[in-house]
């Protein structure tokens, strides 16, 4: 019966760990299909949990009664040590957390540097930005914006910026983030259970597996160019809870991180290259940020749609529009773009006033890896 107890605690260890290993960066475990697998060891762990611990106390009876209890006492003490760590400390909730205190500056309390990349959105004549320097740590961060709740989300592995509403069967769900599937960050809803992947914003696994939160558009600037944009914006100040957390000195959004996970490599088309993704209904598109950095604007066309991808002078902010096919010349200046004899700002307002503003586009700085894996019908722009 000896065997029994041993036995026990190596699988319950080992179940812990695979629990763990599926959905976090560990060698190997982002590269294979076992979404499901994953989950359903996560549905079923108290199944597996009291089955292992029956088979243990099984056997317990037999190595508690030999002369070396220290033995077992110890294995017991490590076997729960290290379920500990797994659960608790290398659990993707407790490593990255939501913010406790959400406050926000105007452009008069705003010290950080104008070049601080930021993930805006609008909407009802409100503004707001969000550091990726802060939101790369927390992944997740629920606000409200014109009256309507908020979730703003971000994967440094993949570089994804998104911004969902939370509103799923017409109630406002709590997420928490659960994981990685692909180096991409996963929440869990609260109701159900069910696995969201951040780059898409649909549940991958569980009751929901299929549904989509509704996207909202949201632009890639700097702080600087968010304020000009829209001078009576707000931007997110760091939670003095998580000072020692955040990337202080930006250098992830600069590209200069040194991890493997969220380094970047500064040539074209390799696996951690930035590129510009574009996602219509008749089609996705990728573009070298690097021919981007060249050109300053490339103009093209997607499925059946002329498009315009602009790149402001401070080498960051970036921004697509759809144009009409009819447009025969355009002029960016860095600040101002000219079609025909229209003019606009860099986010697309008119700046006449018989003219109507341009139509902004989703459109995303990720790594190419990612883009390439969530789009896998993507075009390349060469």
């Amino acid at each position: 019966m000896k065997i029994l107890f041993y036995l026990g605690l190596i699988l319950l260890v080992l179940f812990e760990f695979l629990k763990v290993y599926f959905i976090m960066p560990f060698p190997g475990s982002q590269q294979w299909d076992s979404i499901d697998f994953a989950y359903f060891l996560h549905q079923y762990r108290w199944v597996f949990r009291i089955a292992l611990v029956i088979i243990i106390s099984i056997g317990i009876k037999s190595v508690i009664s030999e002369k070396r209890k220290w033995v077992p006492i110890l294995c017991i003490m490590i076997a729960f040590g290290a379920i500990g760590v797994l659960n608790f400390k290398m659990a993707a909730d407790a490593m990255f957390k939501e913010p406790e205190q959400l406050r926000f500056l105007t452009r008069d309390s705003f010290e950080e540097s104008d070049s601080t990349l930021v993930v805006a959105i609008e909407n009802q004549g409100e503004a707001k930005a969000y550091p990726i320097r802060y939101i790369v740590y927390h992944h997740q961060v629920r606000d409200t914006l014109g009256g309507e709740p908020m979730m703003v989300t971000y994967c440094s592995v993949c570089r994804t910026g998104r911004v969902f509403s939370p509103i799923v069967d017409g109630k406002a769900e709590n997420f928490r983030l659960v994981g990685m599937d692909h180096f991409n960050a996963m929440f869990e809803d609260s109701e159900t259970g069910s696995w969201w992947q951040q780059a898409t914003g649909e549940a991958i696994t569980g009751e929901l597996e299929g549904k989509k939160l509704d996207e909202i558009e949201s632009i890639q600037l700097t702080a600087g160019a968010f304020f000009k944009a829209y001078p009576d914006g707000k931007i997110m100040a760091p939670d003095p809870n998580f000072l020692s957390k955040y990337d202080s000195l930006g250098k992830f959004e600069k590209g200069k991180s040194e991890s493997k996970l969220t380094g970047t490599d500064p040539f074209s088309w390799n696996e951690k290259s930035w590129v510009v993704g574009v996602d219509l209904e008749n089609g996705a598109k990728a573009y070298d940020w690097n021919k981007l950095k060249e050109t300053e604007s490339i103009r093209d066309r997607v499925g059946n749609q002329d498009i315009l991808i602009l790149l402001n002078k401070d080498t960051q902010s970036f921004v697509v529009f759809e144009i009409p096919s009819d447009i025969k010349s355009h002029l960016w200046t860095g600040d101002t773009l000219f079609l025909d004899s229209a003019a606009y700002s860099f986010t697309g307002k008119s700046l006449k006033p018989n003219q109507t503003d341009l139509k902004r586009l989703k459109a995303y700085q990720e790594f190419w890896h990612s883009w390439r894996t969530f789009r896998p019908k993507t075009e390349k722009f060469n």
